[in-house]
């Protein structure tokens, strides 16, 4: 299971004001920090950028590759900034991402197949709800791959996100179970070794205990490594789950163990 850091925002104040001022410092600060935790990818979400989005995207870009030449994930839902973001990295990023909704049916998912690139389908409907069920979910995901064939994208560069609801939320547990049986279903349903990726921070967002929050979103890590989930799309200040991920890895390599 790749880490894959999801601190670089536009909701984190140091990364809007580097936006703001054009100064890239905090965000070079930003990513070392993130490597230094355990980054193996990281995502640049930069929300959905209605001024400048070109330029602002390709600023974002070119900070992150002058810190470090880990791959990247570009997430926004302009896909002018999207463009230019894959322009600036030469195309060597995943696209984060696309669903059912027409209009990225239309201006997103043509990008992974002009720039050759891996892209991420989220199992939403087409009004972005989340579906109730892992029937649903499974339903869904037939329908990203179709659409996926009909662009002309391999299926193997589709990468499917179950989308791991709120604990909160009325059903919120029985839903992340029914994302762990989703996630250990895709292969047999696609037939082929899907690639999936989750936001596991999810799981614990919104109010709660929050010295119990750590608790859950490790455990929940562990059910999902089993399940064999690609890529954690994670907080990597959050340490201990960070070590759950490492620990996991190792448990389910073919390699010999060793306590170094």
């Amino acid at each position: 299971m790749y880490i894959i850091a999801d601190n670089l925002t536009i909701t984190n104040p140091d990364v809007a004001d580097a936006m703001d001022r054009t100064n890239p410092e905090k965000i070079f600060h930003l990513v070392r920090q993130c490597q230094a935790a355990g980054a193996e990818m990281i995502d640049i979400n930069s929300g959905p950028l209605t001024k400048q989005p070109a330029e602002k995207m390709t600023f974002l870009v070119e900070s992150v590759r002058q810190t470090t030449d880990l791959p990247l994930l570009l997430d926004t839902s302009n896909p002018m900034a999207l463009e230019a973001g894959l322009k600036a990295c030469k195309g060597k990023a995943v696209i984060n991402g696309f669903s059912l909704e027409q209009e990225k049916l239309e201006h997103i998912l043509p990008l992974a197949r002009a720039f050759d690139t891996d892209i991420i389908g989220y199992l939403l409907y087409p009004n972005s709800n989340v579906p109730p069920d892992g029937a649903e979910r499974l339903a869904v995901a037939l329908e990203l791959f179709a659409k996926c064939q009909e662009a002309g994208i391999d299926g193997d560069r589709l990468i499917i996100d179950p989308v791991i609801p709120p604990l909160i939320w009325q059903n919120g547990h029985t839903q992340a179970m029914e994302v762990v049986q989703v996630i250990r279903t895709l292969p047999d349903l696609l037939g082929f070794p899907v690639k999936t990726i989750a936001g596991i921070s999810n799981l614990t967002s919104g109010r709660g205990h929050q010295n119990r929050k750590p608790v859950f979103e490790q455990c929940y890590t562990a059910i999902l490594a089993e399940a064999g989930l690609s890529m954690a799309l994670i907080n990597v200040f959050h340490h201990g789950t960070i070590a759950a991920i490492r620990a996991c890895n190792i448990l389910m390599s073919d390699k010999v163990f060793s306590w170094l």
